[in-house]
């Protein structure tokens, strides 16, 4: 008979009940799955590296990643154990495994485990002491540090981690494999670095002879500007050049009515005018490095701000991309087409452990279609009988060389004679167009639109640092980061680029692509990238691209970077009604008021001096500001018809007075200064060389 005596009645055990402490050895199906089973039990906190912590609450919801903290939440055990601490009777020694771990925890510095409370987000960690002689606890759940964007699953199942980089940060494996992975590097971004340049220079009337020294100086500038800021600047593997960023408010400058029916070279005319605004705007940006005023600005720049932002400028080029592509149509679409069968069907074939065909999809696409136009060229394709493509549209008589001229033009690949009068050997020279002018007006929208590469810059320094280094930057390495950029930029302006230079978005992709953080193989690339620029027939050759095989490439391109900034929500909780609806009016606004901008005054039968897809960039001289200031008529009418200012003060303005929780806006979180200067990884990972960083130490705003 049971005693009924509530005071004799035995407890009952935990719930649920704990299993048996001894483990049975996994099988075969475990091994293959990476399956640990989970015990209870206590073990030893100096054995696993944690801290025991006071007990956690009894029931635990299913794991979910914090997104805030930047790690993964693991499902307690029962009982609130973790499931990476398991009893044993007796103390075994470390399994290669723990050895492993240990070692990557002192390369890096330490553990990176928190104590009393959430970790940092983005890999950040809270240190605290230890009672000795403390009485045994519980260990609570342990979060395990994991970074936010290496976090995902590729396309092999694995969890992309930094274990997964082939080379990290500071790894030099070698001369011959970091020359190998720096040129596949920069060779994937070759349409990043190439392809402004291509469409503003004809754009201001430049010859082909212009074109390919304006492309000469770009690779040439590039190359110096990665120097600098793999050096000085940020010190991330990031590859500097023309950003798209100021790609639409050079166009919009080339299109101002002051420049309409120039006599004479109307490319250098315009071209000192973008070096003029470009300098100044550069020298703004610098100063809002290097002053440390970019500290204080980055409290407001967080995911929701950068995400449309950056996806409204591969989105405002939509009126340039396929109508251009239209003039050709046999020659742009396979283009396309061999372009999205080699970044994704076939992204998964490896040939020597590479992926050729997801790493080289812009280069490999590019060469096959411009050998095709080549054949058709030679084939007499596009050739007519009694037409001459070398004379002008308008002295054209006959109604049989009026109909196909345009194919003409567009189609036949021979029409360039940038590499045949390009010379052999020439040396990008500062003011090499002339002495810079210098306009106020202009001058004002590159400083805002310096302000947007450097929000721009803000989300590839995070992304990037979650893929190859420690830690994410502090504050003042990525201000210095910022300030080189300006700096970079005023190079760009003084050499004439025609565009700012900043970190190009795509180097996120790449990194993530080809798996190549490598700080000496950038660098090395760089060095090519110089030596290559002083060639002047390479500079010809990459300008003989034909234009619809450029406008082409640019589809894929402008489409990759609306995506690319798309993909910061995942540092917040893309769910959320809130950021829904910041993201979705800052995306519509930014298509729909520059649309009212640019159609303003405009009437259907309206014959424009300009090509179709360049219509958008000329509402400078018909926007609805008409004040009896024309400067600033000239400054609203732009800045509002640009794509990325719209979204950009849409999303900043509501993402910071719109409530939500630090986890629910996703906000960027850098490394505090003391934890980074205490973590020998840190410095050495962002320490300025030849210990200039000691020289600048009062700098603190600009340092570790």
């Amino acid at each position: 008979m049971s005693n009924s005596d509530p005071k004799t009645r035995p407890r009952p055990g935990p719930w649920p009940p704990a299993p048996d402490s001894s483990a049975m050895p996994p099988s075969s199906w475990a091994k293959k799955t990476g399956f640990r089973p989970k015990f209870s039990g206590e073990t030893n906190a100096s054995d696993s590296g944690q801290i025991s912590l006071p007990p956690p609450r009894p029931r635990e919801p299913e794991a979910q990643p914090d997104l805030e903290a930047g790690r993964a939440r693991p499902q307690p055990a029962p009982n609130g154990v973790p499931e990476r601490e398991v009893a044993a009777p007796a103390p075994a020694a470390p399994s290669d495994k723990d050895q492993t771990v240990k070692r990557r925890k002192d390369s890096n510095g330490g553990s990176k485990v928190a104590a009393n409370g959430p970790s940092g987000p983005n890999g950040q960690a809270a240190a605290g002491p230890t009672e000795p002689n403390s009485q045994p606890r519980r260990p609570a759940r342990i979060e395990e540090v994991v970074d936010v964007l290496p976090h995902g699953v590729d396309d092999d199942g694995n969890v992309a981690r930094h274990s997964h980089m082939k080379y990290e940060l500071r790894d030099t494996p070698g001369l011959v494999p970091i020359g190998l992975y720096g040129f596949q590097h920069y060779l994937s971004m070759l349409g990043s670095i190439i392809l402004i340049p291509l469409v503003i220079v004809p754009a201001m009337g430049g010859t082909y002879e212009d074109t390919g020294n304006v492309v000469s100086t770009v690779l040439f500038v590039s190359g110096v500007t990665t120097l600098l800021q793999t050096s000085f600047g940020s010190r991330l593997p990031l590859i500097q050049g023309p950003s798209f960023v100021y790609l639409a408010p050079a166009l919009a400058i080339i299109n101002s009515p002051e420049f309409r029916g120039l006599n004479g070279n109307n490319f250098k005319h315009i071209m000192k005018e973008l070096q003029g605004a470009i300098i100044i705007g550069s020298a703004f940006q610098a100063i809002l490095g290097y002053s440390g005023l970019m500290s204080i600005f980055l409290r407001l720049i967080n995911p929701v701000v950068v995400s449309p932002t950056i996806a409204a400028v591969g989105l405002s080029f939509y009126s340039y991309g396929f109508p251009l592509v239209g003039t050709c149509l046999e020659i742009g679409a396979v283009q396309i087409l061999l372009v999205v069968i080699f970044s994704l069907y076939l992204r998964k074939v490896s040939i020597f452990g590479h992926r050729v065909f997801l790493i080289y999809a812009v280069p490999l696409g590019l060469a096959i279609t411009w050998s095709a136009a080549f054949l058709l060229t030679e084939a007499g394709a596009y050739s007519y009988k009694g037409c001459d493509i070398n004379v002008p549209a308008s002295n054209i008589i006959s109604e049989h060389c009026r109909k196909h001229v345009s194919r003409m033009k567009h189609c036949r690949v021979d029409t360039s004679h940038a590499l045949r009068s390009s010379p052999w050997f020439r040396f990008p020279y500062p003011l090499q167009w002339g002495t810079p002018v210098f306009h106020w007006k202009m001058a004002f929208i590159m400083c805002v639109v310096s302000i947007i590469s450097s929000v721009d810059s803000v989300g590839s320094y995070h992304a990037s640092s979650l893929l190859v280094a420690s830690r994410p930057p502090t504050p003042g390495v990525l201000s210095r980061g910022i300030g080189l950029e300006g700096l970079s930029s005023v190079l760009a302006g003084l050499w004439g680029t025609g565009t700012g230079s900043t970190s190009l978005t795509e180097n996120v992709h790449t990194l993530a692509v080809t798996k190549m953080g490598s700080r000496r193989a950038v660098e090395l690339g760089a060095c090519v990238l110089i030596v290559l620029s002083l060639v002047g027939k390479v500079g010809g050759f990459l300008a003989s691209i034909p234009q619809v095989m450029v406008a082409a490439l640019l589809c894929f391109m402008w489409a990759m970077l609306a995506a690319l900034g798309l993909s910061n929500l995942r540092y917040s909780e893309a769910g959320s009604s809130r950021n829904i609806i910041i993201v979705g009016l800052s995306l519509f606004f930014s298509l729909s008021i520059p649309a009212y901008f640019q159609q303003y005054g405009i009437s259907p039968n309206s014959n424009l001096s300009v090509p179709s897809y360049f219509q958008p960039y000329i509402v400078a001289s018909h926007g609805p500001f008409r004040s009896k200031y024309g400067g600033v008529n000239y400054v609203l009418n732009t800045l509002l018809s640009l794509h990325m200012v719209v979204a950009f003060l849409v999303a900043v303005i509501l993402d910071n007075t719109v409530p939500g929780s630090r986890q629910e806006r996703g906000v960027y979180v850098w490394s505090e200064p003391e934890v980074a200067k205490r973590e020998p990884a840190v410095a050495k990972d962002y320490g300025l060389p030849f210990r200039i960083g000691r020289v600048f130490r009062w700098v603190k705003w600009v340092g570790l």
